[in-house]
């Protein structure tokens, strides 16, 4: 092979491979939110542990693939800590309260404390079975994938990015979710910088002296931010709304109103067992109606957009790759019902089925068409590696 034909084949090769994440390319916030909100909605259709372990480490592959280095992606791991804290409540809870599941199979027995008779059907104590364990471990389960996968998009979206790509009748909530998102990862990212500090400097960065020490230059810098974010909303002319006729403004609020209701609606017909058949057409008409709201909404908003947010091919890929997952669960409710509820009464060992494993592992996806983030650590305009090679 000559050097010419080697270079040809490896151009060829070359599109096939994500690029380099940029500010052209970047991924929209909405594909990620999109695409971890696929993955939930499939954990809620299930309690198998070993489809909910399977969407984990999806959801966890991605992140570790796509994460980049801002302060928002390292949220990551204190969702899973919630979500093991989730776990641990529904346990105990189980243990303490009792539960309706009956069981055969004694663990241990607490002592219980008589309830007057108003109290009927509530125990505290008593005897717990492995069942019952069992039922309560699946539950919090399901809960903890749940928060999760929402953990994922907020490691992967950029909160500014998502505030960009919202209609302009909810920039100003969008404002203060952004905020209240961001305010919260900065916060750690100065304490960890200021116990850095400390300890190179040889102080002490435990103890409650060394709390208070801490804690002003923290709040400090997050006011400092806060006056900085206002002073620059100010100077684009934050704020700002066209005169808009009161009946446009009252027919905006009964749309955007009643579309949200039955978008919740039917939402909640999805995520039910039993509510397939009205979910559907109630979420259509609550999009239709929402969208109609918002878009009569944003007649208020005088704002432009600077480089808006565009959808390209892998921003699809990476929305629909969710969308599949969550499709191809909630088919697999009706044709293995069995599998992704395993039985606790009486006790039987979970297992995988085939083809709804396989439908989870389409939402890995995003780890071979998103844009390469650079190294952790490798400051901004760094070549990556993939581009060096």
């Amino acid at each position: 092979m000559t050097a010419r034909t080697g270079s040809a084949v490896l151009a060829r090769r070359r599109p096939l491979r994500a690029p380099a994440a940029s500010r052209s390319n970047a991924l929209p916030a909405g594909a990620w939110w999109l695409w971890a909100l696929g993955l939930a909605t499939a954990a809620s259709r299930t309690t198998n542990p070993l489809l909910l372990g399977l969407l984990v480490g999806v959801a966890g592959y991605v992140v570790a693939a796509r994460r980049t280095d801002a302060p928002w992606a390292r949220s990551y791991g204190a969702f899973i800590r919630i979500g093991l804290f989730v776990v641990a409540v529904r346990l105990v809870f189980s243990v303490f309260l009792g539960s309706p599941i009956p069981g055969t199979h004694t663990v241990f027995t607490l002592p219980e404390v008589p309830l007057p008779d108003w109290a009927q059907g509530v125990r505290l104590g008593g005897r717990v079975t492995a069942e019952q364990l069992v039922f309560a471990l699946y539950d919090g389960a399901k809960l903890a994938t749940l928060l999760i996968c929402i953990g994922a998009a907020n490691s992967l979206a950029n909160p500014a990015r998502l505030l960009k790509s919202l209609p302009g009748a909810l920039y100003e909530a969008g404002v203060a979710v952004v905020v209240a998102m961001t305010f919260a990862p900065n916060m750690v990212a100065d304490v960890m910088r200021l116990r850095t500090a400390r300890r190179l400097r040889g102080r002490p960065t435990g103890g409650i002296k060394a709390v208070l020490q801490i804690g002003l230059p923290v709040l400090e810098g997050a006011l400092e931010r806060s006056v900085a974010v206002a002073a620059s909303m100010d100077a684009r002319g934050y704020g700002r709304t066209a005169q808009v006729p009161p009946a446009v403004r009252r027919t905006t609020n009964v749309l955007t109103l009643g579309g949200l209701l039955g978008v919740c609606a039917g939402t909640y017909g999805l995520l039910a067992a039993q509510g397939a058949l009205y979910g559907v057409p109630l979420l259509i008409a609550g999009l239709v109606a929402a969208l109609a709201g918002l878009r009569l909404g944003g007649a208020r908003s005088v704002r432009t957009r600077y480089r808006p947010d565009r959808w390209g091919v892998r921003a699809w890929l990476v929305a629909g790759s969710g969308v599949v997952v969550a499709v191809a669960m909630i088919w697999a409710g009706g044709a293995y019902g069995e599998a992704l509820h395993p039985g606790v009464v009486p006790l039987t060992a979970p297992v995988l089925p085939l083809w709804p494993a396989a439908a989870v592992l389409i939402g890995l996806l995003p780890a071979v068409v998103a844009p390469v983030p650079p190294p952790v650590g490798a400051p901004v305009g760094a070549p990556n590696s993939k581009e060096i090679q």
